[in-house]
């Protein structure tokens, strides 16, 4: 299959580790042009020397914590180099824990760097990708979106606005040839799966070995997924290949949510 994506321009937010990384591998593999955000500007360097040497990739330093900084450096950036065809949306997710126990800030947080940071992207990204005639806005969320998990209270909350706030996005902007889909990840063999598993066996007072056991076990495929399995699911959603693919939730979870 020709996904035809050579020479598309690809922001990929998130890409110094786990899924964002994996992606942005998996695009420039493709003949993406790629741009790296996140905060950490050694990082984002380090990922910059693993792409493909013959395209035109380069990095973006932003924290998501501030919205107004992002939007502004993506739009100077845009001004002086190019729009992008692709946005991919991937931000760490928020603190464990009930959602009893969750304070305001926790919400705010989660808010600002899920919701905020998502729609000034969106507003940066999509006027280049109306005048090309094609867009796809990506947003690697969570299976929460379609089952709440237990112990996750302010993400299951804040993904589930992630969620609606993409299937409205995807409604507006379809007639321009732009797609905006939800990839679910599920248990994911990341930093972030790492931390959710010890903080679930401190809290049932078992060993770390026997929680990853156990979570392996509540998945049909019995295992966790390689970054690089998502990382496939949004490299096919970028590209022509999906243009009639609108506004849908992918599970990549080896079968592990119970709804359809």
């Amino acid at each position: 299959m020709n996904l035809n994506l050579n020479n598309k321009n690809a922001l990929v937010c998130g890409s110094t580790q786990g899924i964002g990384k994996a992606t942005a591998i998996a695009l420039a593999e493709e003949g993406v042009n790629v741009t790296l955000v996140a905060r950490n500007r050694e990082k984002l360097k380090a990922v910059l020397n693993e792409l493909p040497e013959h395209r035109n990739h380069s990095i973006i330093v932003a924290d998501f914590s501030d919205p107004r900084d992002l939007q502004e450096k993506v739009i100077k950036f845009i001004d002086s180099n190019h729009g992008f065809h692709i946005l991919v949306n991937n931000t760490g997710g928020p603190k464990s824990g009930n959602i009893l126990t969750a304070s305001l800030e926790e919400f705010e947080n989660a808010f600002i760097q899920h919701i905020k940071c998502n729609h000034v992207l969106a507003q940066a990204t999509i006027p280049f990708m109306k005048d090309e005639g094609f867009g796809r806005i990506i947003n690697i969320i969570s299976t929460s979106v379609k089952e709440p998990i237990p112990g996750l209270g302010v993400s299951n909350t804040i993904r589930g606005a992630v969620g609606n706030w993409s299937k409205t996005l995807a409604n507006e902007v379809a007639n321009f040839g732009i797609t905006v889909n939800n990839v679910l990840p599920g248990f994911t063999d990341t930093e972030r799966l790492t931390e959710i598993i010890t903080i679930k066996a401190k809290n049932t007072g078992i060993s770390v070995e026997e929680m990853t056991k156990i979570m392996k076990n509540h998945t049909p495929a019995k295992r966790f997924a390689k970054p690089e399995e998502t990382a496939n699911v949004v490299t096919f959603l970028a590209s022509e290949a999906a243009s009639y693919v609108n506004g849908i939730n992918i599970p990549v979870d080896g079968g592990r949510t119970k709804s359809l």
